[in-house]
């Protein structure tokens, strides 16, 4: 990544050769038409990329001259240069950055370059705020620089340090997925039934989670490791995407069990259709009217034949005859299945119910490990 500063440079030095006489002890002051006939530090910036001395309305360039022969030279400057970023923990990154300088022709036998005061040697306009960052530090450092071809280098060092503003990445990227997430939990409380308004649901907050991984990664650099931003945005499209599966299988399940629900259904009610009741071991009775023909009767095979009833205890005028209606043990097996199928049903409904306790409470764990391990 690149980093722009402008800044005013200023040099100091000795040279005996431009000393003067002077009863009021007054410095001289030039513009830039002098500095090309005496002798200036060939200071250059390392690793900039692009720089130039500002020219508006004239070069903006000062020579100051003592008359002991203490020389000032400033002038006004914009480098861009490289800093090497790391992106691991971007957007809670905090990136330092150096701003180098360095003699392009003197060795260190030559020309000694150093910090006239140290850290107070940086002077720093407090007004300046940048939009991504909040500028935490500066201070310099010194040190040797060697080349194999050429020898050693004094190299001066322009250090800041770099905080990442995080709330616009809460509004935009943080916020957002985490209300997809939310929502995909939306389903849960859905009737499993109701195939459409689940579906949809959750298609929309995946492809929502997708132009949110998708937008954020088109404004990044392209690096080759995993960022902070990367492993929360992926495990929220991963709860989102497995709160569409959970639905899958819930439909699956519950298909499959309807199903079988309509077999044992309809072998029971073939079962009982069937004339034959052999093996009978519960009896049950049932009233046939006297309207019936002895043939109709007959065809109850298997039904035990009860003395008729008084006419004095059956209100009604017409004959009644109460036939013992015996229920085989296949018929309270079918039951007993039936039931069982209703309760896997159930069953496959609690998959819902454990959802919607599982899934939030891994996903508060998830967030409290994150911010707790990047903040």
């Amino acid at each position: 990544m690149d980093f722009t500063m402008t800044l005013y440079l200023r040099h100091y030095w000795k040279d005996e050769r431009l000393s003067f006489t002077s009863t009021t002890n007054k410095s001289m002051t030039f513009d830039g038409r002098l500095v090309k006939k005496i002798w200036v530090p060939d200071v250059f910036f390392v690793h900039s990329k692009r720089s130039f001395i500002h020219d508006t309305t004239t070069e903006n360039i000062m020579l100051r001259v003592f008359p002991d022969g203490h020389v000032l030279y400033s002038l006004r400057v914009t480098v861009t240069a490289a800093c090497n970023m790391d992106f691991s923990r971007f957007p809670l990154d905090s990136q330092s950055c150096s701003l180098e300088l360095e003699s392009y022709a003197y060795t260190d036998e030559d020309l000694m370059l150093y910090w006239k005061s140290g850290d107070e040697s940086l002077s720093i306009d407090d007004k300046i705020s940048l939009s991504q960052f909040l500028i935490q530090k500066f201070h310099t450092t010194s040190r040797l620089a060697f080349y194999s071809s050429t020898g050693w280098y004094n190299r001066l060092y322009i250090n800041f340090t770099l905080r990442r503003h995080i709330f616009f990445f809460l509004l935009q990227t943080y916020f957002p997925a985490t209300l997809m997430v939310m929502l995909s939990w939306v389903s849960f409380w859905i009737d499993r039934r109701a195939v459409p308004a689940r579906v949809s649901l959750g298609i929309t907050t995946v492809l929502t989670m997708s132009t949110i991984i998708t937008g954020l990664n088109a404004s990044m650099p392209r690096v080759s490791y995993i960022k902070a931003v990367d492993i929360y945005l992926w495990v929220s499209f991963v709860f989102v995407f497995l709160s569409v599966l959970e639905y899958a299988a819930v439909n699956y399940l519950t298909t499959v069990q309807e199903r079988r629900e309509r077999k044992l259904r309809d072998r029971a009610v073939r079962e009982q259709s069937l004339p034959c009741a052999c093996g009978m071991s519960h009896t049950r009775t049932m009233m046939l009217d006297g309207t019936y023909s002895e043939a109709d009767t007959n065809s109850l095979a298997g039904y035990t034949e009860a003395p008729m009833v008084p006419e004095e205890v059956v209100p009604e005028k017409q004959e009644h005859m109460v036939v013992h209606l015996s229920m085989s043990s296949e018929s309270t097996n079918t039951k007993k299945k039936g039931i069982r199928g209703l309760r896997i049903m159930q069953n496959t409904h609690a998959i819902d119910k454990y959802s919607r306790m599982i899934f939030p409470g891994a996903y508060v764990i998830f967030n409290l490990i994150y911010w707790s391990v990047y903040c």
